[in-house]
């Protein structure tokens, strides 16, 4: 072995040295700590959500002109981290990002599709520390985005004729704000949107202030005091009619509907109180401190949904639709699934509330829905607690088949007052929080006292047909 042979072998181990000591300090860039996760894993929608932190609250404040189909945004979101943070990030879609922030020193930004990822520069070079609380804020601006989902509907950012909508479910919210993407993460939110003389912004909570600026311009701004999944957040933009009442129990109702279809809607609408009162005796306390609704054009979207506090309605609902939107405020968003393969907690809870509401409103038997939903052949092309891609989260048998397994749920307790008091304790137990398949079977089994294998296996977890409805 000659001397440079010698040289460059004590140059290679002292390099390979270090490279141990950065890997057994958890060493990123000179900075210690690692990476937040850039993606939950979650089994339709892998990169969905970011580790390594926990929103507790989102202040948006937009500036949005639906003309020039243009907006401009500051996110500030306040998270714990869960684990030592040299980096962390944001799910965003389309919008270029000015600057970001952390604790109020520059971060540096990079991106990857709808990845950001921040690098927080601290005080003195040491991690963001787990359990610390840091705020981040984002300035972006651009055309907000329309989505296409697995199945081809569409979310992100819909134009509508006079404005627009922003509906989630569910990856759309990262079309027009920076976020922690997955329901597995809630927090509060502030939105406060600033539209064009003429246009009113609607989103969800508790309208706390409109003002008016120049130009006749107005700024609408709404609280959300209870935890909310972003797929739940929305902001709509357009010519409406709005009315404000209070419930008895001092719930805030606040309806939105379209210039266009205020008259056709205000029927329907009037029976938000009397819907939320009907569902509150049978699931609980309305979990939130406002309801109401939005009522868009026919077209403005290809589906109604859950957005949390008041659902969104692509033209004047009828009764039972209300009926099923409205439910989802406790089975959805009060009672929110840890992952999308959870779905059919939602959504069987919802037709099954359809199904209540027929049997209270048309004296039309659940047994009898139960029976149809049975003999449709879509209902059986997958078990709803496994849709077999992220395509199928919306499928028939999440709905009609969900909605089974609660009837099965219902006949297995064989008492309506304890089976509407297991229901109920559910809603509680989870209030504000997420809940799994798991955990329900679990909770199910342990308040009956009932060993309920069968129901669960061929019902929840089987992939054909039973011979019987029995």
């Amino acid at each position: 072995m000659d001397q440079r042979t010698r040289v460059r072998r004590n140059v290679c181990s002292a390099a390979l040295a270090l490279l141990v000591l950065a890997v057994s300090t958890g060493c990123s860039g000179g900075v210690r700590g690692t990476p937040g996760a850039s993606g939950l894993r979650d089994p339709y929608f892998p990169k969905l959500g970011n580790g390594g932190y926990d929103v507790t609250h989102y202040d948006l404040v937009l500036d949005i002109d639906p003309h020039a189909h243009r907006l401009r945004g500051t996110a500030t979101i306040t998270a714990r981290a869960t684990q030592d943070l040299s980096a962390f990030n944001l799910d965003l879609s389309g919008l270029t990002v000015q600057s970001a922030t952390v604790d109020g020193r520059r971060a540096a930004v990079n991106r990857a599709g709808d990845e950001l990822t921040l690098r927080p520069a601290t005080e003195d070079g040491e991690p963001l520390r787990k359990g610390d609380t840091f705020r981040t804020v984002v300035r972006y601006s651009g055309s907000p985005r329309t989505l296409t989902d697995p199945d081809s509907s569409e979310e992100g950012w819909l134009r509508t004729e006079d404005g627009g909508v922003g509906l989630g479910e569910p990856a759309g919210s990262m079309a027009w704000f920076p976020g922690n993407n997955h329901p597995s993460d809630k927090a509060t939110y502030d939105i406060t949107v600033t539209v064009p003389r003429g246009l009113t912004a609607v989103s969800n909570g508790v309208l706390a202030s409109r003002t008016t600026g120049a130009g006749g311009s107005g700024t609408y701004h709404w609280h959300v005091a209870e935890p909310m999944a972003s797929y739940l957040a929305t902001v709509a933009v357009g010519r409406f009619d709005t009315k404000t009442s209070t419930t008895p129990d001092g719930i805030e109702v606040f309806t939105a509907a379209d210039t266009t279809v205020a008259a056709q809607s205000a029927p329907v609408l009037a029976r938000v109180p009397e819907i939320v009162k009907w569902e509150a005796d049978r699931f609980g306390p309305y979990p939130f401190s406002a309801t109401g609704a939005i009522v868009g054009r026919d077209g403005d979207a290809g589906y109604a949904l859950e957005t949390q506090n008041r659902p969104f309605f692509p033209g004047p609902p009828d009764a039972g639709l209300l009926v099923h939107e409205m439910a989802h405020q406790w089975f959805g968003n009060s009672v929110t699934p840890k992952s999308w393969r959870d779905m059919w907690l939602n959504e069987g809870f919802a037709t099954y509330a359809e199904w209540l509401w027929e049997e209270d409103e048309r004296d039309r038997p659940v047994g009898e829905r139960f029976d149809e939903a049975f003999d449709e052949d879509a209902n059986w092309a997958f078990p709803p607690s496994d849709p077999p891609t992220a395509a199928d989260i919306s499928r028939a048998p999440v709905y009609g088949r969900g909605a089974m397994v609660v009837h099965k749920i219902r006949q297995a307790v064989g008492d309506d007052r304890r089976f509407f008091a297991l229901v109920q304790g559910w809603t509680k137990a989870h209030r504000h929080g997420n809940a799994s398949t798991a955990d329900f079977t679990a909770y199910v089994e342990r308040t009956t006292g009932k060993d309920l294998t069968g129901l669960w296996d061929t019902w929840l977890y089987g992939r054909s047909r039973p011979a019987s409805k029995g």
